[in-house]
């Protein structure tokens, strides 16, 4: 008999909520810059952690392509995937959209759009980390207690 997973599934995916944090960013940056942390050319350093970002969340997205298992949060899980970022950190897409933000609030330059990472970070490890977990556990059992033991959430 198949255990019914105790987690919610929703429509309100990461990338969403990842697109509306940097909506929140430039809304921010726009009406309440408060202080310019990077003048220019400086903010301009925020393409290193934008792009790598960008590049962790997709080779952590592709691995599970290529391990043949569900991408999209709460999908069907077919195999705990171990190899590349994931030797580092059990979520590299949601740890590349975070250096991402991080790079993103480089490019504004001002203080408020930093305020956004500390949420997004908060609302992802809450609404989706923590009901992954639960998902994984009933799923792979001791396979991903040991991950678990082994690799950090985050980093």
């Amino acid at each position: 008999m198949q255990r019914v997973s105790s987690v919610r599934k929703t429509k309100m995916v990461p990338p969403i909520w990842f697109v509306l944090a940097i909506g929140a960013m430039a809304a921010l940056h726009s009406f309440v810059p408060v202080w310019r942390l990077l003048p220019v050319p400086w903010n301009w350093l925020g393409l290193i952690p934008l792009v790598a970002g960008v590049a962790l969340a997709l080779t952590g997205a592709r691995l599970f392509t290529r391990h043949g298992t569900g991408v999209v949060p709460f999908s069907p899980v077919t195999r705990l995937v171990l190899d590349g970022p994931y030797r580092f950190t059990r979520n590299p897409m949601y740890l590349g959209m975070v250096l991402a933000l991080c790079g993103i609030a480089m490019l504004f330059g001002t203080l408020t759009p930093w305020l956004v990472i500390p949420l997004f970070a908060w609302w992802i490890d809450r609404r989706f980390i923590a009901q992954e977990e639960v998902m994984l556990e009933e799923h792979f059992g001791a396979d991903y207690l040991e991950f678990k033991k082994r690799v950090r959430r985050w980093i």
